[in-house]
């Protein structure tokens, strides 16, 4: 019995869309700061105001501001942090 083997049929490979791992600590703190602020707009708008009427609009005004500062901090304490998991963490 012949099997065909399409395993090593030389097909160019689709283009990947995923993003160079080179920029890995880039898309991190796109994602944590982009999830971080929402949640943190979310509780400290529906503490400070309410969840009443204009509750999503308050939100996103305030996530505006919130997630570029956020982006930012978290790329400027990422080596504080990597140092303080290292002291803290067995990485054996």
């Amino acid at each position: 019995m012949s099997r065909s083997n399409t395993a090593n049929t030389a097909q160019p490979r689709p283009a990947s869309r995923k993003i160079h791992r080179k920029y890995t600590q880039f898309v991190f703190a796109l994602y944590m700061s982009a999830i971080m602020a929402l949640l943190m707009c979310s509780v400290i708008v529906g503490v400070n105001s309410g969840l009443g009427s204009g509750y999503l609009q308050r939100v996103l005004q305030t996530y505006l501001l919130a997630m570029p500062v956020a982006f930012f901090c978290v790329l400027g304490v990422r080596p504080l942090v990597m140092k303080l998991v290292a002291a803290t963490v067995d990485l054996g």
